[in-house]
């Protein structure tokens, strides 16, 4: 019976990581669309969501600038969003449940890669990031999960989005980030600059 329930509990997790989720609050890019590198005074930061791990939860994703969350776009299972910005040190949140964040040291045009990962939480999915080297770009698992996930891109249903929800996205970020901030500084997650490509 135990060898059963296992087998059971092993098939429907291998079956729901293969699930893509609803895309909602943002526009999909076709198929064939390609995303235009970043320019010299620039850095491109994508975000991407291979897992289908919670695949009914979303997550958001934001730089936070002059201590305002600017939204980078939010992405469903399968997704990925290319997010431009200033080159220099950045903070970057994603929510779900929770709040988690990663700083990024940005070189201009360079483009940088984050997964948005799913984690199973009380009530629903928690997100963390997981930042990506150089020797990750190369891997073909990483190949693979980029040709996987398809372009979304933040439209004006984004941003409507974020202006109904502004107020719940401060107090996540307010209530979780000093919990990050007493991680020690190897323990937080961290994009650094020759990690661009």
């Amino acid at each position: 019976m135990k060898k059963i329930t296992v087998w059971i509990v092993l098939s429907l997790a291998i079956l729901l990581s293969g699930c893509a989720g609803t895309v909602k609050n943002m526009r999909e890019l076709p198929a064939d669309a390609v995303v235009a590198p970043p320019k010299q005074d620039e850095a491109l930061v994508v975000f991407m969501r291979p897992s289908g791990l919670g695949f009914a939860v979303q997550s958001s994703v934001y730089e936070i600038v002059s201590d305002k969350p600017v939204l980078a776009g939010i992405v469903a299972a399968k997704t990925k969003v290319a997010y431009r910005t200033k080159p220099g040190t950045r903070l970057f949140m994603t929510l779900g449940e929770n709040a988690d964040f990663m700083t990024a040291d940005l070189q201009p045009n360079k483009t940088y890669y984050a997964y948005v990962a799913p984690r199973m939480g009380a009530w629903k999915a928690r997100f963390v990031f997981e930042p990506k080297t150089a020797k990750d770009l190369e891997s073909a698992e990483f190949k693979s999960d980029f040709e996987t996930c398809k372009w979304v891109e933040v439209s004006d249903e984004s941003l409507r989005w974020l202006s109904e929800n502004m107020s719940s996205i401060q107090s996540k970020r307010t209530e979780y980030y000093q919990d990050w901030l007493k991680q020690p500084a190897n323990e937080r997650s961290r994009l650094l600059a020759n990690d661009g490509k």
